[in-house]
């Protein structure tokens, strides 16, 4: 297993997805699309595209959008996995030819979102809402979410979560293609780092990371563990 992350803007790193990573000896090429360009991708078998401030729309001012595009097109169409997290999400869902758009409001800080089991339990998904301490499988999740657009479910994709602000929290396409729109990969550190400029109640957000970041990292490995090293 060999995997290309690829960062919109240089403050929005891999975070414990690289540690995963790391962590089980595989393979990966971090690149920042902002002072690098895309390598040759044939030799990957994974595909992770991360956040950042700018729209999915914003293909005409950042042309490596559509580059961005066409790589998820073309790691489905050979069967390879992705993962889109945030932007990543909302690139995706153009790139299966869904809209992206601004949502009601900005969501900023730790949110609840309900797991879709009207499908059954989605394998990978269960190991995200799996309770690391009891096992159970929670119907709603803490996640930490910064954004204020979202997208549509695209035509032949399932949705895996909702919330009752933005519907679409999350979709699988097809078997391997993941769409987050929150942030599964942050670190506890870079909560505090990214929203120290944002209109937020400090105190409060430090006592829900507090509250309940731990267990989202626990949640967060156990669905890379299987995202990434599953067939």
């Amino acid at each position: 297993m060999t995997v290309l992350i690829l960062k919109n803007t240089p403050n929005e790193g891999p975070g414990t997805i690289e540690d995963c990573l790391a962590g089980h000896n595989i393979r990966y090429s971090i690149i920042d699309l902002s002072s690098e360009e895309i390598p040759m991708t044939d030799d990957f078998d994974a595909l992770v595209i991360l956040g950042g401030p700018m729209s999915a729309n914003d293909a005409d001012k950042i042309p490596y959008i559509n580059k961005e595009i066409e790589l998820v097109r073309a790691f489905s169409g050979k069967g390879k996995k992705v993962l889109g997290i945030c932007l990543g999400a909302q690139i995706m869902a153009r790139a299966y030819g869904a809209r992206v758009y601004p949502g009601a409001e900005k969501e900023i800080g730790w949110y609840d979102i309900e797991l879709d089991y009207s499908g059954g339990i989605d394998s990978l998904m269960g190991a995200l809402a799996q309770d690391p301490e009891t096992r159970e499988y929670l119907k709603s999740i803490k996640v930490f979410q910064w954004h204020g657009e979202t997208f549509d479910i695209p035509a032949g994709a399932v949705r895996v979560a909702k919330s009752q602000l933005y519907p679409n929290q999350a979709f699988r396409y097809g078997e391997k293609a993941y769409a987050f729109q929150f942030h599964i990969e942050v670190k506890e550190e870079t909560i505090y780092e990214w929203l120290k400029a944002e209109r937020v109640d400090m105190a409060v957000l430090k006592r829900d990371t507090e509250l309940f970041f731990k267990k989202y990292q626990q949640r967060a490995r156990n669905f890379y563990r299987d995202f990434f090293e599953t067939a």
